[in-house]
């Protein structure tokens, strides 16, 4: 058995412990969306070696790929026993058929994708729309598509010629055998996040949900698109996380038509609201319903028209995945580019992330349910902005991706600036050559002894800051009132990680803009981020076990080594397991 699993390893004592601390991730590996593994044991595709020899690809380039791949696929759903020699061989009828795999989820599908739009077409128009013996169905054509009467295999030990792709991680006994071959922490590190992202297959299935649904979209806005944001996209996602799109209606032409000085001219005749929210409302209500009568395989539609950010949530049953429709939301859109960035600058920062979720969820410190939590969404800060307090650092500050933006760069969104590089080869990296298993414990350690009572963290300028109301020798009075920021926010006292994520929280100590603020200087430029505080719902009870668990790290590492027997740590015995 390798050594200790690099995740869990804070509650080891000897080797019986892994199979006790895996078995807690299970409430964590199970999905409840209905996907099944099948042949699971089949490694899933990753990134294409292309794509690593020409270096990163930018999210922008990844996702017009993704919509163009989308967009010459289509969905079938088919007996589990279906010859896919004989189920290629007719689909090639209608053009060539560039890539294909099949999953399981309430039943088996596959989704294929033809060399261009025409063979699509073309397979709709030979499409039969059913012969019922009613006529109360509506005729509603997508390209989710049903196949019958083709020749299925002709004996039950004949499989198909491509395995089914897992669309969830691996099963919890599995993924331990998987862990405990591996020779060292980091390869463990890296097989589980590995097992956890989202695969090539998982990916591609995603955005064509999002293709079904702009299908329905375009009925009303033939120019739109709906595009995937959050996890789907930004490279932190897990296998059978939910599916976050929004329908973007700013590609649609006219819009930045400028009106001539003089002579004719047309323009759109166009319904007015009270506010951009009214619209935003509208438009759901209407595609709502609509998905909800004609969007096939679509269930438990849901009109959440008066949340904070208005939405359509529903499940999609022939991928699995639940999913939440919004619209316009382009700060959440530049907020995933920055975190795809972040995780395409270096292969330990994606690693990280993972396993510091998966531990922070096998201890209860995450939760999918709604609460006084700390959110996945604050650990990547976190872990980002440890990242950045490296000596040297592993990932620039915003400021410095900012400093190397470009004109095509430039971005201003509802009078926020969300300016930075998107060109990775314009992005300079220090040579940091810590191990994945030396960051683990130094996260543990960085957090287990960071000041939360007064300092907030900023991944703007990658320094700790004091919060709203501490007294500093550097600012002998609060910038902000407490009792303001209070009034701001809503947070208050018991709740001591209020605001510990700079360029998102509105009441932090002299918050930085593009420019800085000082005596004389009153400038007014746009904030890069939208001011969200992330971390307000935290209590103190919560923050306390997390730092009581990170403080219980170091303190084990002696204890897990000394009953950790050494021809069971693998080939890495000049460093203790446990230390860093």
């Amino acid at each position: 058995m390798a050594s200790s699993f690099a995740v869990c390893r804070l509650h080891m004592r000897g080797r019986g412990s892994l199979v006790k601390c895996l078995q807690r991730l299970d409430t964590f590996l199970l999905r409840s969306i209905g996907t099944n593994v099948v042949a699971a044991q089949a490694e899933p595709t990753r990134k294409d070696e292309s794509d690593e020899k020409d270096g990163p690809k930018s999210l922008y380039a990844v996702q017009t790929e993704r919509q163009e791949q989308a967009e010459r696929s289509v969905l079938i759903s088919c007996n589990s026993r279906t010859n896919e020699k004989k189920f290629l061989k007719y689909l090639s009828r209608h053009g060539d058929i560039k890539k294909h795999f099949f999953y399981e989820s309430y039943g088996m599908y596959a989704v294929v994708e033809f060399a261009n739009r025409e063979s699509v077409t073309s397979l709709l128009e030979g499409a039969a729309i059913p012969h019922i013996s009613h006529e109360s169905m509506v005729p509603f054509k997508s390209r989710l598509l049903s196949l019958n009467n083709l020749g299925t295999v002709d004996s039950p030990n004949q499989q198909f010629g491509q395995q089914c792709q897992p669309q969830t991680a691996p099963p919890i006994n599995e993924l331990i055998q998987r862990l405990s071959k591996e020779e060292s922490i980091d390869q463990q590190i890296t097989s589980l996040t590995e097992a956890y992202q989202l695969t090539e297959e998982n990916s591609r299935l995603r955005f064509l949900v999002c293709s079904l649904l702009k299908d329905i979209a375009a009925a009303y806005f033939p120019e739109c698109t709906i595009r995937p944001f959050g996890s789907s996209v930004n490279g932190f996602g897990k296998l059978g996380c939910d599916l976050d799109m929004f329908l973007d209606l700013d590609g649609i032409s006219g819009r930045n038509v400028k009106m001539p000085k003089s002579g004719l001219s047309l323009e759109y005749q166009m319904k007015r609201a009270n506010s951009e929210r009214a619209v935003t409302q509208s438009i759901l209500s209407v595609i709502g319903e609509c998905v909800d009568q004609f969007g096939a395989g679509c269930v438990g539609v849901q009109k959440i028209l008066n949340a904070r950010c208005p939405l359509v949530r529903f499940a999609h049953q022939p991928s699995g995945f639940q999913c939440d429709l919004t619209a316009n939301n382009r700060v959440a859109m530049k907020s995933t580019e920055l975190l795809y960035l972040y995780g395409e600058l270096d292969q330990r920062v994606r690693c990280l992330v993972f396993t510091v979720r998966c531990w922070a969820r096998a201890h209860g410190i995450t939760s999918s349910i709604p609460g006084a939590w700390i959110t996945n969404f604050s650990l990547t800060v976190m872990v980002l902005f440890f990242l950045q307090k490296r000596s040297p650092p592993i990932i620039p500050t915003l400021d410095q991706l900012r400093d190397l933006a470009g004109p095509a760069d430039k971005s201003v969104i509802e009078g926020n600036d969300c300016t930075f590089v998107s060109d990775f080869s314009k992005i300079p990296l220090h040579r940091n050559t810590e191990t994945l298993e030396q960051l683990l414990h130094g996260f543990f350690e960085f957090y287990g002894t960071f000041a939360f009572s007064s300092m907030s963290i900023n991944i703007r300028k990658g320094k700790e800051q004091n919060k709203p109301g501490v007294v500093s020798l550097a600012h002998p009075e609060p910038v902000k009132p407490l009792s303001e920021c209070q009034q701001e926010c809503q947070c208050h006292p018991t709740r001591p990680l209020c605001g510990f994520v700079s360029g998102e929280c509105p009441h932090f100590v002299q918050i930085e803009t593009n420019t800085p603020r000082g005596p004389g200087n009153n400038t007014s430029t746009p904030n890069l981020l939208k001011p969200l505080n992330v971390s307000k719902n935290v209590n103190a009870t919560q923050l306390d076990r997390f730092v009581a668990l990170c403080q219980e790290r170091p303190g084990l590492a002696q204890q897990i080594e000394t009953n950790t027997p050494r021809g069971l740590r693998g080939n890495n015995t000049s460093t203790p397991v446990g230390t860093g």
